[in-house]
């Protein structure tokens, strides 16, 4: 299937049911091509909730009145094993853009990610957010592997909107840079927040030009306290095209079906589309919270590797194993080479 991107834009807006399954049993296929019936499982460590900036979209923002947390290392190291022993593939480091590391130069960040590699051997995903060339340099010196960091829209002017105060093209030099320092990148998008067919055709076509090998869509779910509280979450329908359109256009990428914005019952809809990286695995009774949503399935036990895999068993698939992991990220960094 050939994707220009005036056939994005049909597919994005096509309500033929017989297009749309057509379009995700061609997503399918692909993936089997590439990947076989193999499924990646990323553990999530959201270990600060602090925030300097005041997207219009976040439960975090800096001037929500809400109670926060930061682990401390040892914590952090604790629920990384926790996770390690439970079967995922990576550790996805993520954090509020809190000024507490920033003034330290992530000195405590950079010795986490030391200390997990080097008790878990998993490979190990950092989400900082903007930071200096500098510290990406330090990042990759400690082997992080990824560098996720998300425009959200390659809309300039929604852009604006969504992260106020924020600097389109200094973000999207922070995962460039990265890139160049040899770590993989992932690049994101929101659905529902505002952007057209054409931004999102534009977006899809933008993470192939900067190199993502890690592609994802993620639907808006409005948040207590911010100024978005009240707009309408979109129909998962978007979200799922999204995810196929990716896989159609990246068959080598790995793209996440997040249990961050349904939790675990929107995990099939999600692989069916193409997707190929179950992320945002929380061990339950942490204390952690998510991101989309914050308590989504996470105290009850349903965001877990055992809780996944009996979704993939039930759909003819099966986890890899984190051997199999490091041999394809292998790969992906032999190909953005």
């Amino acid at each position: 299937m050939e994707l220009t991107k005036e056939k994005i834009v049909e597919l994005l807006e096509t309500k033929d049911d017989k297009q749309i399954e057509a379009l995700f049993a061609e997503a399918r296929r692909v993936r089997e091509q590439q990947f076989g019936n193999k499924i990646f499982l990323y553990g999530f460590v959201y270990f600060s909730t602090w925030c300097r900036n005041d997207c219009t979209f976040c439960y975090y923002r800096k001037s929500n009145q809400i109670e926060r947390y930061r682990k401390t290392p040892e914590e952090i190291l604790r629920l990384s094993q926790e996770l390690a022993e439970s079967g995922v593939h990576l550790i996805d480091l993520t954090m509020g853009e809190d000024l507490s590391y920033h003034e330290e130069d992530f000195e405590t960040v950079l010795s986490i990610i030391r200390s997990i590699k080097e008790t878990t051997g998993l490979p190990v995903m950092i989400s900082p957010g903007v930071v200096s060339d500098q510290q990406i340099k330090a990042f990759a010196e400690a082997g992080t592997d990824w560098y996720a960091l998300y425009q959200e829209t390659h809309n300039r002017d929604l852009f604006a909107k969504l992260r106020l105060d924020q600097d389109y093209d200094e973000r999207m030099h922070a995962k460039l840079y990265a890139k160049e320092q040899g770590m993989l990148i992932e690049e994101g998008l929101m659905s529902g927040v505002g952007e057209n067919s054409e931004d999102i055709a534009h977006s899809l076509m933008e993470m192939g030009r900067i190199g993502a090998s890690q592609v994802r869509v993620m639907s808006f779910v409005p948040q207590a306290g911010s100024p978005m509280e009240h707009v309408k979450t979109p129909d998962r329908m978007l979200e799922m095209k999204i995810i196929a359109l990716m896989r159609i256009l990246y068959p080598w990428a790995l793209i996440p079906t997040s249990l961050d914005v349904d939790g675990i019952a929107g995990l099939e809809a999600r692989v069916n589309a193409g997707g190929n990286v179950v992320t945002s695995i929380i061990p339950p009774r942490t204390g952690l919270a998510g991101v989309a949503q914050n308590s989504m399935d996470v105290d009850d036990g349903s965001r877990t590797v055992a809780e996944a895999e009996k979704i993939l068993e039930s759909l003819g698939l099966q986890a890899a194993t984190a051997e199999e992991y490091q041999k394809y990220i292998g790969e992906l960094k032999c190909r953005k080479l």
